[in-house]
């Protein structure tokens, strides 16, 4: 196990820092009224997509581990799934690069809104953001088939991927602790956290998509070629 979550950490820290999330997660939160739900239900709702696509794609991509065993040890699967993050990844760095819209990203006229919405309406958008941002579909496909690819059983691999969801949305689950456990000092906090980020994102998306474009393009051209 322990092997696979270091293989599984690139997967987890990208789909973590992905801005969108964090900014409608935080925006939420901070809501007048019935921020907390809001924000608990958002995150419900991302949790529960992430769970039908493990059942889905885990048990599709299970076949990985007999292709492993034709190639000699290579994976084309896990390959090609790092050769395509990387290649989305760079492309998504420049069009940002060049101050064009992000599709995974929600207007600013809709951002504005998150405080007219119900708890009911934010765990519609958690359920929804995992299938339409194309960054966390790639990142939750490349951890489903690393997973898939390691010699374990049902029980384990199913722990590898509830961590791979737990840790994924951690920076999701912070705040909401930090809003529990310090009510009163988290609001500054996280006003300040959720304007310094909708100030950076631009930044934030080009240096990460950068970095792990770069790094899955390199992984996924090994994994083929070697």
């Amino acid at each position: 196990m322990g092997p696979l979550l270091i293989s599984l950490l690139p997967y987890i820290i990208g789909s973590a820092i992905v801005p969108v999330q964090i900014i409608i997660g935080l925006l939420l939160l901070k809501s007048p009224n019935q921020g907390l739900f809001k924000a608990i239900a958002y995150v419900a709702g991302m949790t529960i997509t992430r769970l039908f696509q493990g059942l889905i794609f885990g048990w599709i991509l299970s076949e990985s581990s007999s292709l492993v065993e034709e190639t000699n040890g290579k994976n084309p699967i896990i390959a090609t799934l790092l050769l395509v993050l990387g290649i989305f990844l760079l492309i998504a760095a420049y069009k940002k690069w060049r101050g064009e819209v992000d599709p995974d990203e929600p207007q600013p006229k809709r951002l504005t809104m998150i405080d007219k919405l119900t708890p009911f309406m934010a765990f519609g958008i958690g359920l929804g953001l995992p299938l339409v941002a194309a960054k966390l579909w790639l990142f939750t496909l490349t951890a489903l088939a690393t997973i898939a690819a390691a010699p374990l059983d049902r029980q384990s691999s199913i722990l590898a991927y509830l961590l791979f969801i737990l840790l994924a949305q951690s920076l999701l689950l912070l705040p909401i602790l930090a809003r529990i456990l310090i009510p009163k000092r988290s609001k500054y906090l996280l006003t300040q956290l959720s304007d310094w980020l909708s100030q950076n994102s631009r930044s934030i998306t080009i240096g990460v998509s950068l970095i792990f474009g770069v790094f899955f393009l390199q992984s996924g051209i090994r994994g083929l070629l070697l």
